[in-house]
């Protein structure tokens, strides 16, 4: 199977070898996590391992969502490769009847998704998925931040197609307006009320990738300079505190951009979603992210938190990498004791949780979302034509 060409040129031939393999991986793993008596895609594939060390892995529940994602990735493949990696299907059947089970649906997130990518594929369909969208959001209600970002990048998606300029402006206002002031990154919902008071001021990493995606996507849909600011500056923080090994960490102060809780640590985060939302900002700005990006990806390779000959992240043979490390703390009690402690005071953190619960564990399934932002991040691309 020949590689698609990617959007970035990488000069080491090991990053080089890493990104075909995760491509390849991609386009292998997507079908065996397509249902098709469902036409969706699944939630999730889990798996056990046995005590001989054989791993069975289970194909569990579908996702409106992922599915949503899968398109968005898939539509840059090939056309053959599209319907390889779909199960047979072609992509515009995929879109139509993800816009049709939006009449079901009540969740803005999964209805931003479905609008952008039939936004992305011209699809004929647009309208109605864009009149569900807008039916579904209450837009003077809190939402979540990842939700709001979605919507933007839908209708800069959609706004050469239809005239969506008053919703747009209504949406960028919110995300934009979400902000502490002063602070250079996302909170996790744009107002009170939908998470509690002890984590109000806690953002995790969807929280500011997806901000940072659709600004970009904005401004290059329509010279924003304020929303490319923002986009430019949440950037610049989550780079400034990537981790060592180049693990982008999980947990965030919104007041100050400062990491409260590093753990788990995605690969999806670490092939995908960082690389996705800063080559877009670099392509929408002209800035330069190669060096954390790159030292995002070679952290799937062999992570340090495993040690030297830990288990792998990459499983060729099932056509998945595993999804995330993490502490294997009950009840998330590192985040929740740091959450209280850094609202007491930021920067304040509870001494000895890293001895105590240490990140070794690594999460056994693969979700198909992963697999479409990987395409869609390393394929696709503001200044590419649709494929």
């Amino acid at each position: 199977m020949a590689v698609p060409t990617r959007r970035l040129t990488l000069d080491d031939p090991r990053d080089a070898s890493l990104l075909d393999r995760l491509t390849r991986l991609a386009i292998d793993g997507l079908p065996r996590m397509y249902v098709a008596q469902e036409d969706s895609f699944c939630f999730t594939r889990a798996f056990t391992r046995s005590p001989a060390g054989e791993l069975d892995g289970e194909v569990r529940g579908i996702s409106l969502r992922y599915s949503a994602i899968v398109a968005l990735g898939v539509h840059w493949l090939p056309p053959s490769e599209q319907s390889r990696a779909l199960g047979g299907q072609p992509l515009e059947d995929l879109i139509a009847n993800l816009i049709k089970r939006l009449s079901d649906d009540t969740n803005l997130g999964d209805a931003a998704l479905v609008a952008w990518a039939a936004a992305q594929s011209h699809h004929p369909m647009l309208p109605l998925a864009l009149g569900r969208l807008r039916a579904l959001d209450r837009l003077s209600a809190a939402e979540y931040v990842v939700e709001i970002a979605w919507v933007v990048a839908a209708l800069a998606a959609a706004r050469d197609q239809i005239d969506v300029e008053e919703y747009l402006d209504a949406a960028r206002e919110r995300l934009l307006g979400s902000r502490r002031p002063g602070s250079p990154i996302f909170p996790h919902v744009t107002g009170p009320g939908l998470v509690r008071g002890y984590r109000a001021h806690v953002a995790c990493f969807a929280d500011q990738v997806y901000p940072i995606q659709a600004l970009a996507r904005l401004h290059a849909s329509g010279d924003d300079r304020a929303a490319l600011a923002a986009a430019g500056a949440c950037a610049r923080q989550i780079c400034q505190v990537q981790g060592a090994d180049g693990q982008w960490w999980w947990h965030y102060d919104a007041r100050t951009g400062d990491v409260i809780e590093g753990y788990p640590v995605y690969t999806v985060h670490q092939h995908a979603m960082a690389p996705m939302a800063l080559l877009d900002l670099a392509e929408a700005a002209g800035d330069d992210f190669c060096e954390p990006i790159l030292r995002g990806l070679r952290w799937i390779a062999g992570p340090s938190e495993l040690g030297e000959g830990g288990e792998p992240m990459i499983h060729d043979e099932e056509g998945v990498t595993w999804r995330k490390v993490f502490r294997g703390d009950p009840k998330k009690v590192v985040r929740g004791l740091n959450s209280i402690a850094s609202l007491a005071s930021p920067g304040l953190r509870v001494p000895g949780l890293d001895r105590v619960y240490p990140p070794e564990a690594v999460d056994r399934e693969c979700r198909p979302y992963e697999f479409g932002w990987l395409l869609f991040a390393w394929l696709g691309g503001i200044d590419r034509a649709a494929g």
